[in-house]
């Protein structure tokens, strides 16, 4: 059997990132595909309304031209054959539409009947993207029983393919029809190999990588059984220091990024007794600067906390308070005019500990300043 290209990069077959959101899931699967040929990566996300179809392929609407019967001036399109001239009308038809996986699936058998001058065999990426989000139960039916791989990568169990997918793949191997013979293949996989060509049969090719992420944010959305996740790697990405010097810049102050996730994860843990809320490095994302911007901070670290974490367990903690004897709300983060309110973000900061740093003239005259400026206008209103 060939072996596969560059495959210490992209091991093992299966593996699902797993972890907080913002621990760099993604980051990391999309530095491995960079890697690789744009050709050579198929990427899907699931979502709650992912099914069979959406991920495989389904017979979809197509418009196309056909010959008219009736002629209607204003209605027909010319269209010239040679020297003569066909008239044509748009007309809705039905064809099979590849999606997610099949795309996946036939490149990396058409990279495999195909060895490199090497003798390797090009690798192929499936990314799924929030995993956990779709029912992986029903969005991979009968491809389940594909994930069991044998000591040499390919499905250690086949299965039969409807006679739309076979009728597709059939088609879409019709050029490496025969590639099973000869020697790029043991002789015992030849028929089977022959059968996959004439799309027969679903055998995953030992070089089709599937890696996925999956917020463990997430998880209670549609668990995923035990039998599913047995036949995956998992990598798990903590939350940690990226050392990147983000700041939150509230005018011409700025507050030290990761103490604040490392004193509001604290607090999420204490809060919630679970790992499963809390915020990665890169959960919200800074200027150019390093800078998290007010408004940016208010829109998308507060929100989260306010209206996905605390929200079921009360703000009675002092760390809520909000230094006149009542408790901070989510709608004391903001103005009358709806312009966030730097007073409200500080304090919740300084009730946290969370170190202030220096900032350079840059820092103070650029995007924070003007975010205090707005804030100080709308106080004004």
């Amino acid at each position: 059997v060939p072996t596969v290209g560059d495959s210490s990069a992209i091991n093992p077959l299966q593996l699902i990132f797993y972890g907080a959101p913002g621990t760099g899931k993604s980051k990391d699967v999309n530095d491995v595909a960079a890697k690789l040929p744009p050709e050579d990566v198929v990427r899907t996300t699931f979502h709650p309304d992912s099914d069979y179809a959406s991920f495989v392929g389904a017979y979809k609407p197509k418009m196309v031209d056909v010959p008219r019967s009736r002629i209607v001036e204003d209605e027909i399109k010319k269209v010239t054959k040679g020297d003569a001239q066909l008239l044509t009308e748009r007309q809705i038809s039905y064809e099979f539409v590849p999606q997610a996986f099949t795309k996946a699936y036939v490149q990396a058998w058409r990279r495999m009947a195909a060895p490199l001058p090497d003798g390797t065999v090009a690798p192929v990426m499936l990314v799924i993207e929030e995993i956990n989000r779709g029912d992986c139960a029903k969005v991979f039916g009968d491809l389940f029983q594909l994930l069991d791989r044998n000591d040499e990568g390919f499905s250690e169990y086949e299965i039969a393919a409807d006679d739309d997918l076979r009728r597709h793949l059939a088609e879409a191997f019709g050029e490496v029809r025969g590639a099973a013979r000869g020697d790029a293949h043991p002789p015992e996989m030849a028929e089977k190999l022959e059968r996959v060509f004439r799309g027969e049969i679903l055998l995953l090719p030992a070089n089709l990588r599937i890696w996925a992420t999956m917020n463990t944010s997430d998880q209670s959305l549609f668990p995923i059984d035990s039998a599913f996740k047995r036949r995956w790697e998992w990598k798990y990405m903590p939350i940690h220091d990226a050392q990147k010097g983000y700041r939150i810049a509230i005018g011409a102050d700025a507050y030290d990024w990761w103490d604040f996730l490392d004193k509001a994860n604290a607090l999420v843990q204490d809060v919630t007794d679970s790992e499963d809320k809390k915020l990665g490095y890169f959960f919200c994302k800074a200027n150019p600067d390093g800078t998290i911007p007010l408004e940016r901070f208010i829109g998308k670290v507060v929100f989260y906390l306010w209206n996905d974490v605390f929200k079921d367990v009360g703000f009675d903690r002092e760390v809520f308070a909000d230094g006149a004897g009542g408790r901070l709300l989510f709608k004391d983060f903001f103005n009358p005019d709806g312009s966030p309110k730097a007073e409200a973000v500080r304090q919740f900061l300084e009730n946290l500990g969370v170190a202030k740093m220096s900032t350079d003239e840059k820092t103070a005259e650029g995007a924070s300043s003007a975010d205090e400026a707005h804030a100080e206008e709308g106080a004004s209103a």
